[in-house]
Order: C-alpha cells, then sequence, then structure tokens
C-alpha cells in the first residue's frame, strides 16, 4: 500500500464508521461485479475493496489477467461505491484482513472461499467479522464469459 491509501485507511479506522470488506480480481468490470459491490457496501458505511496480485489472480482463475493488479485497483477506485481499494497480500488473505479490520467481509456467489474458512482465520487475528455471501441477479455473468464471447471481435479489430 501506499503512503495515500495508508493514510486514508488510518482515518477510516479512527471513525465510527462500519467497515466492510470485498475482494476480488475485477478483471473486467461488467454488471454482477457491479451488482455485488452495491451490496456490499449497503452492509456498512465504508467499503474496502481488495484487488488480487496478479499471481493471486492466475491462480484463481487459471489465466492471465488482461490488466495489470495496477490497473484494476485503478478501475474499481473509479467506481463510486468503494471508498478505498487496495492490492491484496499474496502470500496471505489475513494479512490483508487484518490491515483493514473490517466488521463485516462481504462475499461474492461465485467466490469459492468458505464461509468457516474466512471466520477461523480472522479469529486467529482476534478479529470479530460477520461473514456475508451476496447473491447475484446475473449469475451467469463473469469476466471470463464475457473475454471468451467478446475479446475476440474487440481484439482482433
Amino acid at each position: 500500500m501506499n503512503e495515500n491509501e495508508m493514510k486514508t485507511l488510518e482515518e477510516i479506522q479512527k471513525s465510527s464508521s462500519k467497515i466492510v470488506l470485498a475482494g476480488g480480481v475485477f478483471d473486467i468490470i461488467h454488471p454482477g461485479h457491479i451488482h455485488t459491490l452495491n451490496a456490499a457496501k449497503k452492509l456498512g458505511d465504508i467499503l474496502v475493496v481488495v484487488v488480487a496480485t496478479d499471481k493471486t489472480s492466475i491462480k484463481m482463475k487459471k489465466r492471465e489477467p488482461l490488466h495489470s493488479a495496477q490497473l484494476r485497483q485503478e478501475l474499481v477506485s473509479s467506481l463510486n461505491m468503494v471508498d478505498l481499494c487496495i492490492i491484496g497480500n499474496e502470500e496471505d488473505i489475513f494479512k490483508t484482513v487484518d490491515l483493514v479490520k473490517p466488521q463485516i467481509i462481504a462475499l461474492g456467489y461465485d467466490q469459492t472461499h468458505q464461509e468457516k474458512f474466512i471466520t477461523e482465520g480472522c479469529k486467529k487475528i482476534n478479529l470479530d467479522v460477520i461473514v456475508a455471501r451476496l447473491e447475484s441477479p446475473r449469475p451467469k455473468t463473469s469476466s471470463s464469459i464475457i473475454q471468451k464471447e467478446y475479446g475476440k471481435d474487440i481484439h482482433g479489430l
């Protein structure tokens, strides 16, 4: 995290705001992302979004991301429901969770993280969180589908 992100996070933590943490790859922003992030924001006062590193993205998606972690962070930061966007820790997701110290962790409908895994990991770092699984009205939308269906037409110009 850069100095400005750290300063913003410190200010958020000093306030009495309820912090919601959401994360993902966010390679191609689509309506499912927007719905999920809006739903996450409604769970609290401040929405902090963690963008996966390039290496984590490859591990999760089994493919190279189209955009670098820095560009994906910039894109997600520009969304009006997002109060702060940071790039995650490659080694241990709980280092990022401990850094942010959210009261709520919002998981998208398609995220493979198990609620119990998140809850147990948070207990190990003495953090009491609520894990919320969010639904999506567009469960068939994904960056992979968009890339497969439209990428060949867009990038083949």
